[in-house]
């Protein structure tokens, strides 16, 4: 629940601060002014929701790490760095906005999602049975590298991070884990959720032909699934009798950003859900061997 609750508050909020930021035309310190109030909003809203919501229940401990590094074979990893990136996106359109230097705006904005992320573990670890884990740190570390990386260098985002999910059938067999509707469960349940590298072709590969789509894109995916149980030892695996099983995807995609339209709501609209993968086909590798789906979703 607690992951839950970061995703949906932290991407959209951010999301739609930004949305709102780009349209006010009022001087810089104005303009700075609004930012950094949503963004102070934002985060204390989160922290109290946060704190409320899931560490009230755990009474405290002194500062401690945890080693998680092989649960939900790493998928948990993939969503902060996911979360961490898309945050960070967000977060430099924002701080350009506002009139920050270009590499102040960047490294500033950024590094939003890894500051929220941090926060977090640092709430973890002085919660009992928790713990800070530092594959989050890490994971959360490479989501805002990889937004300040291709901002410096390109000045947008060439490789993007993606989600997409589909219903599984493991879900039902340990809803406290992994959620117990819908909207939970594309967010816990990770035997549902692949997270994808998407490549926009034409901008990485420098394609000066015009006719090329500089909206189409190739994207390697990562996905997992027999897991109702973050470690494959666990008692309810074993009872279920269930292994679980890594896959490799390779599929087209579409880059909503490069898509441009004459309705500013709409461009907006794609903007946002920018983050989604695309349904399309895809080619899948699991233990050696290979599979076709003509939609993957």
């Amino acid at each position: 629940m607690k992951h839950l609750f970061l995703i949906l508050f932290i991407f959209f909020g951010l999301q739609v601060n930004s949305q709102g930021l780009q349209s006010e035309p009022n001087l810089d310190k104005k303009k700075k002014n609004i930012l950094l109030i949503s963004e102070a909003s934002t985060y204390t809203i989160a922290l109290v929701g946060l704190n409320q919501l899931w560490y009230a229940d755990y009474p405290r401990q002194s500062f401690r790490f945890k080693n998680d590094n092989s649960n939900w074979l790493q998928m948990d990893k993939m969503g902060h760095t996911a979360v961490s990136y898309y945050s960070g996106v967000v977060g430099i359109k924002a701080y350009q906005w506002a009139g920050f230097s270009r590499k102040k705006a960047i490294w500033y904005g950024g590094m939003t999602g890894s500051f929220f992320l941090t926060i977090i573990e640092v709430l973890d670890g002085f919660s009992y049975g928790w713990g800070a884990s530092t594959g989050d740190l890490i994971a959360n570390t490479t989501g805002s590298l990889l937004a300040i990386g291709q901002a410096l260098k390109w000045n947008e985002q060439r490789i993007q991070v993606k989600y997409s999910y589909k219903p599984s059938q493991w879900a039902d067999m340990n809803p406290e884990k992994l959620g117990n509707n819908h909207l939970e469960r594309a967010l816990k349940d990770y035997n549902g959720q692949t997270y994808w590298l998407s490549f926009n072709m034409k901008s990485l590969l420098q394609i000066g032909n015009e006719n090329f789509p500089n909206w189409l894109s190739l994207s390697l995916g990562h996905s997992g699934n027999g897991m109702i149980s973050a470690k494959q030892n666990s008692a309810l695996q074993k009872e279920n009798q269930l292994q679980r099983k890594r896959q490799f995807l390779l599929s087209l995609d579409i880059d909503l950003n490069k898509i441009k339209t004459k309705n500013k709501t709409l461009n907006s609209v794609l903007h946002t859900f920018g983050f989604l993968k695309f349904p399309a086909p895809a080619v899948e590798l699991k233990k050696g061997e290979l599979y076709f789906h003509p939609i993957y979703y």
